[in-house]
């Protein structure tokens, strides 16, 4: 169990540690561009393991998968957006809504309503220093979490129609395409420069495969309910992989809701457990 655990904790500060350094150079490629290599490079890694089997597949299995990689670049896509615009630890903190929403919806507890109260604290006490925040910024956090929270539904639905890696492998595919034209555009010659070729591919490693490697192994033996709660950590190791990768900084306030949106997530969590795939964000 405790190998398992810190499979998982590894995969959070992997994703987060790759959010960071993606951000890192968006003063170089835009969001849509790095969205692009991270992409890029999962899905050639995906592909080379799962080796899908693309035949003897029904309109329902298409669309399911399509579906799921429409949600996952679109997830993606969005909340690189709103890296780019706030502070990678509250934009975390903000997408989170999205499931933690779908958790509680998915519940008939009405203790769940405490939950909820506290993730709107949380969000309350992120609007008292707007200093460092602004609209779009928000707005493309909260279409993050709208996004993750079809991605968790659509996971579960092209797990049980694909196996393994089939699905996710086909999705990142799909979600590749999505934004490679938009990437083409907005990145223009800096797509052909060696070290950014070389950091897109470094954010695709660890944002997607070293995650994806750890949580397949960790929930072999982790219950999703422990998994669930664990990755509820993921705002406040955002936050911090922004002050070690880019000196970003919190005030008390902003890590005070930080805690209130992990405190709803980690009670609604195990409140009712929710199916969640590896979300490389």
């Amino acid at each position: 169990m405790s190998r398992a655990i810190w499979l998982v904790v590894i995969g959070i500060v992997s994703v987060q540690a790759g959010a960071a350094i993606a951000k890192d150079l968006f003063g170089t490629i835009s969001p849509t561009s790095m969205v692009f290599l991270r992409l890029a490079t999962s899905t050639l890694v995906l592909l080379a393991v799962a080796r899908p089997s693309w035949r003897g597949r029904s309109r329902t299995d298409w669309l399911v998968v399509v579906g799921f990689g429409i949600s996952l670049g679109l997830m993606n896509w969005s909340i690189y957006q709103s890296f780019a615009r706030i502070p990678l630890g509250i934009a975390v903190t903000i997408e989170f809504i999205g499931p933690l929403t779908l958790a509680v919806l998915g519940s008939r507890k009405a203790k769940d309503l405490v939950w909820v109260g506290l993730a709107a604290l949380g969000v309350v006490l992120l609007g008292f220093e707007p200093a460092n925040l602004n609209a779009p910024g928000i707005a493309f956090a909260l279409l993050a979490g709208a996004a993750w929270a079809s991605y968790i539904l659509l996971s579960a639905r092209t797990g049980q129609r694909w196996p393994g890696f089939d699905g996710l492998a086909i999705a990142s595919a799909v979600a590749t395409l999505l934004v490679t034209g938009p990437a083409m555009v907005s990145g223009g010659t800096a797509l052909l420069d060696p070290r950014v070729l070389l950091i897109g591919a470094l954010v695709g490693v660890l944002s997607s495969v070293i995650p994806y490697s750890c949580e397949l192994v960790a929930l072999r033996t982790l219950s999703p309910s422990v998994f669930s709660v664990l990755m509820s950590l993921e705002p406040a190791a955002a936050a911090l992989a922004a002050i070690v990768v880019l000196n970003e900084l919190l005030t008390p306030l902003q890590w005070l809701a930080v805690a209130c949106v992990v405190l709803a997530s980690v009670g609604a969590t195990r409140s009712r457990p929710v199916h969640t795939e590896p979300a490389p964000d």
